[in-house]
């Protein structure tokens, strides 16, 4: 970590890596006592379980239970990383199995007594805590080995799963002292490594989940299968609020595989001894819905009314000085308004679970990425305690926000289909609800529809002097569980990055509207920056140009109270080439650099994008140069898959993607009208790592925001056109 760490990537090689994700990790033991007393196996071997997170083998192995989901962003190898690190075991020794649903053990540190993932925060709270579940198990190993060879502790040396003695040339694997070392207290305190000595961290290592992945061996949630399991699917409303008012099964029954229809909040499910019979039966169902109370709205509509409230005063998020007046002195004043869709998530894999009801509980399996919540709501819903629900957590294809659904909604369909079998014939056995991709499109959860308008102003010297901005969108937040974090009528997730923009401006207010729609929505990846940076970083380089200075050292010029921005824009651009000219088109083309730098989940990242614009007006994305400051980082290799990853999924948004409602009913159903970027269209994606002593960051959201304000700036600078609205369409 001496050295600048310089990835150039394939990125058109790796872009689909991000999506996958999945690992069956169904084991599952009480909790540890405070002294590892040597439990044993089924054919009685000892097994060295020091804490709830780290448990060896007399075959020498080593689990390390996380508690994340894995959901293709390399949870399953950043965090057993940390582990093997203070270890000191070796990488091929490591294997990895999915935590149980268990807030008490498992606990997402940076969000309270709650156990989930999502916020980019599965390394940063658990980048201290797994270190010591990993020292703590090789203090108690090199205590075994001092006892055995009656040497002293400190007398011995750990590396790559061996503990030896130089002075006499003995060693031990891991495995021959398990069992002594089961016997041994569990200490209190233990000693970390100093970063100059790491082995593991900062270097690539093999994915955990690589090879189950390519042999096709993971366990996904439709490859379980459990003796007697049926499967569910559900016909939902065909327009949100709308409720059933009657419905025909007679046709569907007659399909052969169909079991049973029946009625649940959600809709109507048709439930039978496999997909396509159950499919097919949906499809032979007549449903008589209830529309008085449905949502009937035209996404024009919605945006017309989200117009009117940004001319009113809102909830104030930031209030800096005094903008008004600071405006109304202004050398120069720019307005823009910006527009954006709502989107869907449109992981590779939609909504699943398997649900089974039994007189003392209910267990779950599925891609679980929200435990504390969904069991908290399913026990709700059965009349249970929390800990009768069990949840197996399995791999995820992906869920950029969706599986942490904030009222379990998918869960609850499947647990509501169980119950209402419960007097039937069929209670008691497995059920698997599957929702396709256009259950996923028109029934799901989506990333608000927001319009942001925005008023700034210069002196005569072209210093940016005031900022006025206005959002409009639903909160997220409020009426869930997390409904506490929205503080005077303030949802935090609506105004991240705008509401603590880094630039200095000594008059500066953030206002917010969170009008009340039907829609359902839900945090999608990287969040309030998925709309925030884009009109705050379009801006600063409408104000670049006003000022007559250039984009980079406009925006450096205000940072001087920043520094990791300042320095992830420097890096960007200096590898960039920003000071150079891009090389010309051919004929007829016109080509354009554009930048962006922004901060999320308290990560830095900067991206310069390079278009060609061709002459009937289409265009392309040719290059993009991230700099990403994440703090210590783990594996450069995850850092760099999910840069690419991010600004592939925040490109899909900028060129393509909006769900849009006509009367209250999504257009969108499938990707040949949702299109995602495709392989051939993934930009050349260059990622440099500042090196850093800082605890680590996320990185598995905060790639995406600044890919759509940096393409929008290098159409500018190709074109002379503002672009202000997402999806990016030139005129």
């Amino acid at each position: 970590m001496n050295e600048m760490i310089h990835i150039v990537n394939e990125s058109r090689r790796r872009f689909l890596q991000v999506g996958a994700g999945l690992t069956l990790a169904l084991y599952f033991r009480p909790g540890p006592a405070q002294t590892a007393s040597a439990p044993t196996g089924e054919a009685g071997d000892a097994v060295l379980e020091p804490n709830a997170f780290v448990r060896i083998g007399e075959d020498n192995t080593v689990t390390v239970i996380v508690k994340h989901l894995e959901m293709g962003q390399g949870v399953y190898t950043g965090l057993p990383t940390l582990v093997a690190e203070e270890l000191d075991a070796a990488w091929s020794q490591l294997r990895v199995e999915g935590a149980p649903a268990d807030a008490k053990r498992y606990n997402n540190l940076l969000w309270g007594p709650m156990q989930g993932t999502g916020g980019s925060t599965a390394t940063a709270n658990s980048f201290e805590q797994l270190r010591r579940a990993g020292a703590t198990a090789r203090a108690m190993l090199v205590d075994a080995a001092a006892q055995q060879w009656k040497v002293p502790a400190e007398s011995l040396s750990v590396s790559a799963g061996v503990v030896t003695h130089p002075a006499s040339g003995r060693k031990a694997s891991f495995g021959e002292l398990v069992k002594t070392a089961a016997t041994l207290p569990v200490p209190s305190e233990v000693k970390l490594k100093d970063p100059r000595d790491f082995v593991f961290i900062g270097k690539p290592v093999i994915r955990t989940d690589s090879r189950a992945k390519i042999q096709g061996a993971a366990i996904f949630t439709l490859d379980l299968r459990l003796p007697d399991m049926l499967t569910a699917v559900v016909a939902h409303p065909p327009r949100f609020g709308a409720k059933v008012k009657g419905f025909d099964a007679s046709r569907a029954k007659a399909v052969r595989g169909v079991e049973e229809v029946v009625s649940i909040p959600a809709g109507v499910a048709v439930v039978a001894r496999d997909f396509w019979a159950a499919q097919k039966g949906r499809n032979a169902l007549t449903v008589d819905w209830n529309e008085s109370a449905a949502f009937k709205l035209d996404s024009a509509t919605i945006m017309a009314q989200y117009r009117e409230l940004a001319r009113q005063p809102g909830a104030v998020a930031r209030k800096d000085g005094d903008p008004e007046a600071a405006l109304a002195n202004a050398a120069k004043v720019l307005e823009a308004q910006y527009e954006f869709p709502f989107l869907a998530h449109a992981a590779m894999e939609p909504m699943d679970c398997v649900v089974q009801l039994r007189p003392d509980g209910c267990e779950i399996w599925n891609g679980e990425q929200f435990q504390t919540v969904d069991q908290a709501t399913l026990a709700n819903l059965l009349g249970l305690r929390p800990e009768q629900v069990k949840i197996n957590m399995l791999y995820a294809g992906g869920s950029f926000g969706r599986r942490a659904n904030p009222h379990s909604d998918y869960l609850v369909e499947a647990a509501a289909i169980a119950k209402a079998l419960g007097a039937g014939p069929l209670a008691g056995r497995p059920i698997k609800l599957v929702w396709t991709r256009e259950d996923d499109m028109r029934a799901g959860y989506y990333r608000p529809l927001y319009f942001h308008s925005l008023r700034a102003g210069l002196d005569k010297d072209g210093k940016l002097l005031a900022w006025q901005q206005w959002i409009v969108g639903q909160s997220i937040m409020a009426g869930t569980a997390l409904d506490g974090m929205v503080k005077n009528g303030i949802d935090p997730t609506s105004v991240e990055g705008a509401a603590n923009l880094p630039y200095a401006v000594p008059n500066i207010q953030v206002d917010l509207h969170s009008p009340k729609l039907a829609v359902p929505v839900q945090w999608w990846r990287s969040v309030g920056s998925t709309h925030t940076a884009f009109s705050t970083e379009t801006m600063i380089d409408e104000l670049a140009q006003a000022a007559g200075k250039d984009p980079v050292q406009f925006r450096l010029d205000l940072l001087g109270q920043h520094p990791r921005h300042a320095g992830v824009l420097r890096l960007a651009a200096a590898k960039a080439g920003w000071e150079q000219p891009l090389t010309p088109g051919k004929a007829g083309e016109r080509r354009g650099r554009g930048v962006a730098v922004h901060e999320s989940f308290n990560s830095f990242v900067a991206q310069v994008a390079e278009v060609t614009v061709r002459a009937d007006g289409g265009f392309a994305v040719d290059r993009v140069v991230c700099a990403v400051d994440c703090g210590i980082a783990i594996n450069p290799d995850i850092i760099q898959a999910q840069m690419e990853g991010g600004i592939g999924f925040g490109l899909s948004a900028a060129l393509y993607s909006a769900i849009t409602f006509k009367e209250g009913q999504v257009e969108q159903s499938n990707f040949h009208d949702y299109p995602l970027l495709r392989l051939g269209e993934m930009p050349a994606v260059e990622v440099y790592i500042v090196p850093s002593t800082e605890p680590p960051t996320g990185v598995g959201e905060p790639g995406v925001p600044p890919i759509a304000p940096a393409v929008a700036n290098a159409l500018f600078a190709a074109t002379g056109q503002r672009l202000r609205q997402l999806p990016l369409r030139l005129t």
